[in-house]
């Protein structure tokens, strides 16, 4: 059997984060991957880092190639009306910017620095399962190269998404779960061209919602609101072009750049929370504990806020004995998780268009239209938004 001090389930941006900072206080961990490196290195995910999470891995010497590569990002154009609105969310937030940057590109960094510096992550291990998780050595058996292993652990940490063996691990009765479905979806789409926006666009028509967003200077991502329960053979190429020309013209002239679109598929909008974030010796961090809708791209951003409050936590167990800030692991995690809920709920809600069958949803439409106005016209409401959309720095 092996040992280490944190067995850390997961490769993705909360289980990376946390081994690096880990590493600084000296505390050995190993990182158990489901799938293989070239796999989790490639999967295309959110792109949009707050100020922060950006703060964060450069004082950490972890962001060098994504400061050299992202895209600063200052503000956002609101479109709604046939009419632009640019909130100007540095101007309203302290100078505060934030960076656009594909998820799968800083995976791909966390996993060089890891390997470079001695880290020990084990791609492809299957049959994961938690034992122990209210003992002081809880257990992980895994396979791996075709062959049975066990590590064991002072604490885990549940890094491994909604669908990982983490939060499942817990005893039924624990957990409570908090969950809502929103009534549309998002038809997700990454296109080989260059961006028509050096800011990304969140435009409400009498059609549904669109959205451009950045990714690099030749390759574009775009979303279309659809229905819940839509399936992308609905969406060929010209259909998602023809609503994206449609969704987000503007009366002022504006032109869409249209090109090969290379990935299509079809998002969920949903969200859940559990509480508490942990149980025993097991802490569960990022997707596995909380999923938000995508509109506000805040995902990423509170699994690797997650990994910081865990790393400094056990720092403090292992340096000093001092468990205050593991028995509030929790606690702390999930205020920023709310703030974070209520903010991408509240977006949610005014820039998609309403389901018919919504009660009241004549008035409920004016009320949204309303909301707009405000956001786009108040300085105190757009420097609400900036703060939230850039990233509250404490809640």
């Amino acid at each position: 059997m092996a040992r280490t001090q944190v067995g850390i389930v997961g490769a993705g941006p909360a289980g990376l984060v946390l081994a690096h900072l880990l590493a600084e206080h000296g505390i050995q961990s190993v990182v158990l991957e489901k799938y293989s490196r070239a796999y989790i290195e490639k999967r295309v995910r959110a792109g949009l880092l707050e100020h922060r999470t950006v703060e964060l891995l450069r004082s950490h010497g972890l962001g060098e190639r994504m400061l050299r590569e992202g895209l600063a990002h200052r503000g956002t154009d609101l479109r709604f009306g046939g009419a632009r609105h640019r909130i100007p969310y540095t101007d309203l937030y302290g100078g505060r910017e934030m960076l656009v940057y594909a998820q799968q590109e800083l995976v791909a960094d966390l996993v060089r620095l890891r390997l470079a510096a001695g880290g020990d992550i084990v791609f492809e291990a299957e049959e994961v399962a938690l034992h122990g998780l209210d003992s002081e050595s809880p257990r992980i058996t895994y396979r791996a190269a075709g062959e049975a292993r066990e590590l064991e652990c002072d604490f885990v940490a549940g890094c491994d998404g909604f669908h990982g063996v983490s939060r499942p691990s817990v005893p039924a009765g624990v957990l409570t779960t908090y969950e809502q479905r929103l009534p549309f979806g998002w038809v997700g789409i990454l296109a080989a061209v260059p961006p028509s926006t050096h800011e990304i666009i969140y435009a409400l028509h009498a059609r549904g919602f669109a959205g451009h967003m950045l990714r690099t200077s030749e390759i574009s991502r775009f979303y279309l609101q659809c229905d819940a329960d839509d399936v992308i053979e609905n969406w060929p190429d010209d259909r998602i072009w023809e609503e994206l020309r449609t969704r987000l013209a503007t009366n002022d002239g504006w032109t869409l750049k249209e090109g090969p679109i290379i990935e299509k598929n079809i998002t969920e909008m949903r969200s859940f929370v559990i509480e508490p974030m942990r149980y025993g010796r097991l802490y569960i961090a990022g997707d596995a504990a909380h999923i938000v809708p995508p509109t506000g791209a805040k995902g990423m951003n509170l699994a690797i806020s997650d990994a910081r409050v865990l790393a400094a936590a056990l720092a403090d167990w292992y340096q000093s004995g001092d468990d205050s800030g593991l028995e509030a692991y929790s606690e702390t995690c999930l205020r920023r998780v709310w703030r974070v809920q209520e903010f991408s709920n509240w977006m949610s809600w005014m820039i998609h268009c309403l389901p018919d069958d919504l009660p009241d949803v004549a008035y409920r439409r004016r009320l949204q239209l309303a909301q707009l106005e405000y956001v786009a016209r108040s300085a105190a409401a757009g420097a609400s938004f900036a703060e939230n959309y850039v990233g509250i720095e404490d809640v």
